[in-house]
């Protein structure tokens, strides 16, 4: 009997992690995912929401504007910047 291989796509996005000043934790977006947005108390516990919200948002995605729209993107470079006042 052969096995069935099951393939899937991965993808990288950049997610920004936001500390909440008032009730702590941190909030966190995938911009490229307009709409993808989680939180947790801890950054692991973030960033583990967000991985299962970017995985629902695309099979979400992929069920209603079919595989094509997934875009690649682009690597982004994140540094700082001063500004002087």
């Amino acid at each position: 009997m052969k096995e069935k291989v099951i393939k899937k796509q991965v993808s990288e996005y950049v997610a920004v992690f936001e500390p909440d000043q008032r009730v702590g934790g941190y909030s966190v977006s995938i911009p490229a995912l307009p709409g993808c947005i989680s939180e947790g108390d801890t950054f692991e516990e973030a960033l583990a929401n967000i991985r299962e919200a970017a995985q629902l948002y695309v099979e979400v995605m992929q069920q209603t504007k079919g595989k094509d729209w997934l875009k690649k993107e682009s690597r982004v470079i994140i540094a700082p910047v001063q500004v002087a006042f």
